[in-house]
């Protein structure tokens, strides 16, 4: 079955593993997806991730998700901007996630990356997700 937003998807999979406190969510392979993945472990919301082949040639993440005293560490993982309605952002107008604790991830013309690196590289772009 096609998706519509496999971002979306990987994100409600990742919210869904920690209701349940798994250590592991697996989810299909993309290059969006990887690189969502790899700012939110540089950010230290999650341990890790690889990619695992599957015999039929398709690639999927094994996501390593982290926990402090079985509390998740990600406390919200919201999409921002959907297929159905695009949110774009200058970087004078990135908005500020709980005050600075948190942090926006953003589709950039110089790659994805958090808020806080936008800022520093003076860019904006579509803002994909917001994780607290």
């Amino acid at each position: 079955m096609a998706l519509s937003d496999p971002l979306g998807d990987m994100l409600t999979r990742i919210r869904n593993a920690q209701m349940r406190l798994r250590e592991t969510v697996i989810t299909p392979a993309s290059k969006l997806r990887a690189h969502v993945l790899d700012v939110l472990q540089s950010e230290g919301f999650i341990r890790g991730y690889r990619e695992i082949k599957l015999d039929n040639g398709a690639s999927e993440f094994m996501i390593e998700l982290k926990y402090l005293d079985e509390t998740p560490v990600i406390r919200e993982l919201q999409r921002v901007s959907r297929p159905g309605r695009r949110v774009y952002a200058s970087v004078k107008n990135i908005p500020p996630v709980a005050n600075g604790l948190g942090i926006s991830i953003l589709s950039t013309p110089k790659g994805v990356m958090a808020d806080h690196e936008a800022r520093s590289k003076n860019v904006g772009g579509e803002i994909l997700c917001r994780v607290f």
